[in-house]
């Protein structure tokens, strides 16, 4: 199933609004730049710091929606082999990542000898790129040779649960086929987003699971689920869904406040109204934000070595000067996206997922 347009074009600028704050937050996080221009702007450098990686929600969330659509736009699964499948998604994401993760090595065995500066790895040992390469760094360990790598893997192992679990329904209807693979698949769901949301996503340690996300995940889930049914007016249907994530979010939040999880579920009802005209949509039919939209995962990828080699350039050469830090930081960005249009272009784009693969530029942080 294919979403129209006007729905891609609002998903698309979402993405890019999101991948935007995402590379400011790691140009504020990481320095020197934005050390030497705090005094002038202490309150947007802060905001940025504290508030920018939140727009991962916004990923997480639209990641969720796409997921559905393409896996089960009816609740049910419409796909065979998931082992295959999950295979074929970390393939999907593998291709860039490991392109920009060398630009990555490359760029910081560069400044390393000139930039002594905590934001520069140190160099890889052979099984911290294994490790990498299978996306399995942050649960074994190793310390992480680019910025954001967490959610590559994050990505795919929210991926993997949504289909496992949709496969596994299926499997659960055949043996019991008095109980609906719908229900089945969306009780599955459902139980593990109730487990994220009040347990799994209040424990820190478990930040680098799938299961800590998972809940905004499934908020993207029900949104599509819930925008569907309205678009058939089967208000009924949609209503059930819409009770679930207003009940699933605000029990979770009534425990444990979480910003960030206010935020997805902003942006989860916010598609839901989006898809019926019920917000304003016509701004994010801008051509260039669209572009964005679709190129933020390879923006996400290669941003992080962009910005470090403008900090160790710029630092080499104007360490205090405030003017040049400030158009260093302007030029990073502006650099990140050209870097990403490239990848997007020549590595991601020749990689073009099948019908039955959510796009990987929904990320994708």
């Amino acid at each position: 199933m294919s979403l129209p347009d006007n729905r891609l074009i609002g998903l698309d600028a979402l993405k890019g609004i999101a991948c935007v704050l995402i590379v400011w937050h790691h140009l504020a996080f990481y320095g020197p730049m934005s050390d030497v221009i705090y005094p002038r702007a202490t309150s947007l450098t802060d905001w940025l710091y504290d508030y920018g990686r939140m727009a991962v929600q916004v990923f997480l969330v639209v990641s969720g929606f796409l997921a559905a659509s393409s896996l089960a736009p009816g609740g049910v699964a419409t796909f065979g082999q998931p082992v295959r499948l999950v295979f074929r998604r970390y393939l999907r994401l593998v291709r860039p990542y490991l392109v920009a993760l060398a630009v990555a090595v490359a760029v910081a065995w560069w400044v390393r000898p000139w930039f002594d500066h905590p934001s520069v790895p140190d160099a890889p040992t052979l099984l911290q790129v294994l490790a990498h390469g299978l996306l399995l760094q942050d649960v074994l360990g190793h310390d992480a040779l680019s910025a954001g790598v967490w959610y590559v893997a994050i990505d795919l192992q929210l991926f993997a649960m949504t289909v496992l679990a949709l496969g596994l329904a299926r499997e659960l209807h055949r043996r019991w086929p008095g109980v609906s693979a719908r229900l089945w698949g969306t009780g599955l769901l459902l139980l593990l987003a109730t487990s994220s949301l009040l347990f799994f996503n209040r424990q820190d340690h478990f930040d680098d699971t799938g299961l800590y996300f998972f809940g905004s995940y499934a908020l993207g889930l029900l949104a599509f689920w819930a925008s569907t049914a309205l678009n058939k007016v089967n208000t009924g249907t949609a209503g059930l869904w819409l009770l679930a994530m207003a009940v699933l979010g605000g029990a979770a939040l009534a425990l444990d406040f979480r910003g960030r999880l206010a935020l997805a579920l902003v942006v989860a009802f916010g598609l839901v109204g989006l898809q019926q005209r019920a917000v304003p949509w016509r701004w994010l039919q801008s051509r260039w934000l669209t572009q964005l939209g679709q190129m933020s995962y390879s923006v996400f990828l290669i941003h992080f070595p962009v910005c470090l080699l403008v900090n160790a350039v710029v630092s080499r050469f104007w360490p205090a000067q405030m003017m040049a830090n400030a158009l260093g930081l302007l030029a990073a960005f502006l650099l990140s996206l050209l870097a990403g249009a490239a990848l997007h272009r020549f590595v991601e784009s020749r990689g073009a997922p099948s019908r039955s693969v959510p796009e990987a530029g929904a990320v994708t942080l």
